[in-house]
């Protein structure tokens, strides 16, 4: 399959698994795993798993941490092609999962806050078809302009692109300005509430303006397509919830590397939710 760049963080996620509700002030047992994480090496991953060949552009820090997440995505398949900035340290998240299996984040972007337009090699693009951006380099104002800088480039080199708005608290005013011209927008409900005012994926359409399609999911309700040829839906697949974490970068994954594979519409949202199921079943947000 041809290569498919990825634009986002990378890091290491700390997951704290614990059973009802935390203490606040006291002590709440939880098993607690360090693994490879961040929107971008989440989908990159995946990508590779589903098939794909993908290359992951991100910015880790001179540390041990960085280190480790190159070697660890590297052995999964994923081309990282890494900034190493001499001051900030590698992102770091605290991912807290409940018995339900719903996570809460407390995340430190670190490096990948300092993204910036000198960090992808245009000779990255030769020979890729798509380019993936994960929506937090835009939300960040520190590394937006990279985000802008990578879109265009990607353009001009005649790639396919889209974006995972990633965060409905962090949409900002400007937000559709800054993905306008974008091939693929892949909002979860509440990011499309943000957008639109309205979860109902039919609403998507008043997106068409400005992208040429979008991709929402909704959880248990599964997931639909929505551009100028109308509507069309799946069911999500009937798994009980382990972690949620990177539930999304998967789905974005699965459909990209279904889509890219020549699949209709319809393929490319099962294989998201394929993906997706995997992921929210399973400990850890990675294959």
């Amino acid at each position: 399959m041809t290569g498919i760049v990825v634009v986002g963080d990378a890091g290491l996620d700390v997951v704290a698994r614990h059973s009802g509700p935390i203490v606040h002030g006291g002590d709440s047992r939880a098993s607690v795993t360090i693994e490879p994480g961040g929107a971008g090496a989440n989908t990159a991953v995946w990508l590779a798993a589903c098939g794909a060949t993908p290359t992951l552009v991100a910015r880790v820090g001179a540390d041990s941490a960085g280190r480790q997440v190159h070697a660890e995505l590297t052995a999964a398949g994923v081309r990282c092609a890494f900034a190493v900035d001499p001051e900030a340290a590698t992102c770091c998240v605290v991912v807290l999962v409940d018995d339900t299996g719903q996570r809460t984040m407390l995340p430190d972007r670190g490096a990948n806050a300092r993204f910036s337009p000198a960090d992808l090699d245009p000779a990255i693009l030769a020979g890729a078809r798509h380019l993936h951006l994960s929506g937090y380099v835009l939300l960040d104002a520190t590394s937006r302009p990279a985000g802008l800088a990578v879109l265009r480039a990607a353009r001009g080199a005649g790639l396919t692109t889209s974006v995972d708005p990633q965060s409905a608290a962090l949409i900002h005013d400007g937000f559709l300005d800054d993905v306008r011209g974008v091939d693929l927008l892949l909002p979860n409900a509440e990011e499309l509430v943000a957008l639109t005012g309205s979860a109902e994926p039919a609403s998507a359409a008043a997106l068409l303006d400005v992208v040429g399609a979008v991709a929402v999911t909704s959880g248990a309700a599964g997931a639909s397509w929505v551009d100028r040829d109308g509507v069309v839906s799946v069911d999500a697949l009937p798994v009980t919830c382990v972690d949620s974490t990177g539930a999304g970068d998967a789905f974005d994954a699965g459909l990209l590397a279904a889509r890219l594979a020549g699949g209709s519409r319809l393929d490319a949202l099962a294989g998201g939710v394929a993906a997706a199921a995997r992921a929210v079943s399973a400990v850890g947000a990675q294959p």
